[in-house]
């Protein structure tokens, strides 16, 4: 690059004063436009991309990037390779990203890495760019409903070991005050099924009138909207919508904060929409109608979800559960509420694991059960149905087994209730 060229005058006069030579030198603007800008422009041009050019290069998303602390990124560092000539539609970068917006929260230019991402992300599938994991779990979901690979005709099997009546709307027939829309990991996952049993029977002891939509339910999308596949994202809406809009219920009560977010955010977009409310919200508005009759007794610590916290606001439901329950030492880990780590599931950070470890020192998950421990925790408490595996694998991976265990919010205060005696806790 050029640089800047000096200027000098034998003698200037400033308020009076002459000054000879050096003191009197000024520089010549810089020149950047030499920057072959023609790839930057051809991801700013794509729609919902253009805040990329807005990046001044301040850094201060690389100070908050959870992907930075594991490795070498930042929106900051995107838009730079893309100012050099670094194609992000043929990038790692466009895959690293968890979409966490712990960037947007700080950047003073507003580079919406929300946006951007998703966008980009798209025509890289247009492209058949896409990582080969990230593209099973779209054939998965648009096949079976749900990225697991799952048959959609077991998405309710959970209900049968639930111990308590979960009323299927479509044998029910009746109306309802609550359709709880339960989401794919908590229908299949094994983890997933536990923390959904234990839901199931705390809405029964709360006498709460609701249904679930069984077999009639498919994934709520959000992730997949966020991975690049809007196509498969709007297929999934429009057959949920049809089938929510079968029954007669006042509100959606949902497991998943990603589904939280499509059902608040998107789906109105489409014709869907219906009160909704994250489980936590919808309980902690209970909390005088329960009754506890067993103490926790543990260090317990709680890990913000991002799309139930950055995105969507909501950091005090979960606590105001956890704080209820008897016995419990609650302590906060550094990295809290608005400035939560990330478990890195998100933006189709799920599905990509096996690829994103080529770009990173750890996982995302491990850095953040090693802060739980730093912190003295006993008890990771969650409330977004991709964390309990993410944290469970890396409590193994990171070598402390037996040190935390890593709960539902559901299932720790199905425990206090007397209504989980086949939870063991270490």
């Amino acid at each position: 690059m050029q640089k800047a060229k000096a200027i000098e005058l034998d003698i200037a006069v400033v308020d009076g004063v002459e000054l000879n030579g050096s003191w009197n030198r000024m520089f010549e603007p810089r020149v950047i436009s030499e920057y072959d800008l023609s790839v930057l422009d051809s991801i700013t041009q794509i729609p919902g991309a253009e805040s990329l050019g807005y990046c001044y290069q301040c850094g201060k998303c690389t100070g908050v990037c959870p992907v930075d602390t594991v490795g070498d990124y930042s929106p900051r560092k995107v838009f730079r390779r893309t100012q050099l000539g670094i194609s992000l539609i043929d990038s790692p970068d466009l895959w690293l990203c968890t979409t966490c917006r712990n960037c947007l929260r700080v950047c003073p230019k507003e580079v919406n890495m929300i946006n951007i991402m998703p966008a980009v992300r798209e025509q890289a599938v247009l492209e058949g760019k896409a990582p080969d994991e990230l593209l099973t779990a779209f054939e998965n979901t648009a096949r079976y409903g749900n990225p697991i690979g799952e048959s959609p005709r077991k998405r309710a099997d959970w209900t049968k070991n639930a111990g308590v009546a979960v009323p299927i709307m479509s044998q029910r027939k009746a109306p309802v005050d609550v359709l709880w829309f339960v989401e794919c990991y908590p229908s299949y996952h094994p983890r997933g099924k536990e923390a959904s049993s234990a839901l199931a029977r705390v809405f029964d002891a709360l006498s709460v009138d609701y249904g679930i939509l069984g077999t009639e339910e498919k994934c709520a999308g959000d992730s997949q909207r966020m991975a690049g596949e809007r196509g498969l994202f709007e297929m999934l809406a429009e057959h949920n919508i049809k089938m929510l809009s079968k029954y007669t219920f006042n509100q959606l009560v949902v497991t998943d904060p990603h589904a939280y977010n499509a059902f608040l955010h998107e789906y109105p977009k489409m014709g869907g929409e219906w009160p909704v409310q994250h489980y936590t919200q919808f309980l902690a508005e209970r909390l005088n109608q329960v009754h506890f009759v067993k103490a926790l007794n543990k260090r317990v610590t709680f890990h913000d979800p991002c799309y139930l916290g950055r995105h969507n606001g909501e950091y005090e439901a979960p606590r105001a559960l956890l704080a209820a329950l008897p016995g419990i030492d609650l302590v906060e880990m550094g990295h809290c509420r608005e400035t939560s780590y990330c478990c890195g599931g998100g933006g189709g950070g799920m599905w990509m694991d096996s690829f994103t470890r080529d770009y990173a020192s750890e996982r995302l998950s491990e850095r953040r059960v090693k802060e739980a421990i730093e912190y003295g925790a006993e008890i990771l408490a969650v409330s977004c149905p991709y964390e309990v595996p993410r944290f469970e694998d890396a409590v193994k991976s990171t070598g402390h087994d037996g040190e935390l265990q890593v709960m539902d919010i559901a299932e720790l205060m199905a425990y206090c209730m007397g209504l989980n005696e086949a939870l063991v806790l270490h």
